[in-house]
């Protein structure tokens, strides 16, 4: 099968399981930037209760998690298979969820969970940023651009997190030359700057792999590469992460 006539199969039999209302390409591939070995990342909108035993029923190579193995919050579980050669995610889509996100991100109200592979978390609107983002191939879904609540509020909830911890990487960690907690201190504190600057531009954010350049904090990369145990060496990455947060996301809002 070429790519299109892929699409249309997987989308045609996940549309097809019990419950599933609708179905959606995301990731690289719906935003256009996929090279050639790029993975397929699909999504099953479902109403009411889900089994995930009917996508195993396909019989399609990989592994399928049960409802909430992945967390149990709005990234709720999935799948990783291999089919016709190539490799596809599915990731479950519980409509009831995604609805009460999207009611919740226009008054700027949201939760972070923590979930593997993100090092700050993920916001609970990543499902709306996915209605905003993805492509809707089988199914109707709402198409909400981002709302004003969280470009006002978000901010703040992000910045406010990316101080908190600097100030404990820099008094507790970077002035005993504590080298691997204060990286992680700061990596953390920088995705959250980076996140706050694209909730100030109103732009969606569906994971972290382009997170910092896309926010124009990618030079924090150079901070992390100096590092060493010499606390003044570690204080002054603290410091320049610090600033260039800050200053990103003022920019931003003067956007």
């Amino acid at each position: 099968m070429d790519d299109s006539q892929f699409l249309d199969h997987v989308a045609d039999t996940l549309a097809a399981l019990p419950a599933v209302e609708a179905v959606t390409l995301g990731g690289s591939r719906a935003q256009g930037i996929a090279r050639p070995d790029s993975d397929w990342d699909m999504a099953i909108y479902y109403r009411g209760a889900f089994d995930p035993q009917s996508l195993r029923d396909v019989g399609w190579d990989g592994e399928v998690s049960e409802i909430g193995d992945w967390g149990g919050g709005v990234f709720n579980g999935g799948a990783w298979l291999h089919i016709d050669g190539r490799r596809v995610d599915v990731h479950y889509r519980d409509l009831a969820v995604v609805e009460r996100e999207l009611e919740r991100s226009r008054r700027g109200d949201f939760h972070i969970e923590p979930l593997m592979f993100h090092l700050a978390g993920i916001p609970s609107y990543l499902v709306v940023a996915e209605l905003g983002i993805n492509q809707v191939l089988r199914g109707e879904l709402p198409r909400p651009t981002y709302p004003d609540g969280l470009r006002r509020l978000a901010p703040e909830v992000w910045m406010g997190r990316a101080r908190m911890n600097l100030v404990y990487a820099e008094h507790n960690d970077a002035i005993h030359g504590r080298v691997t907690q204060t990286a992680g201190l700061v990596a953390v504190a920088a995705l959250e700057f980076a996140h706050a600057v694209m909730a100030a531009r109103g732009q969606w954010v569906t994971n972290e792999k382009r997170l910092l350049a896309d926010a124009g904090l990618d030079q924090l990369d150079e901070v992390i590469a100096g590092l060493s145990a010499d606390p003044e060496t570690l204080t002054a990455a603290v410091i320049a992460v610090r600033d260039h947060g800050e200053s990103a996301v003022q920019r931003a809002r003067e956007r």
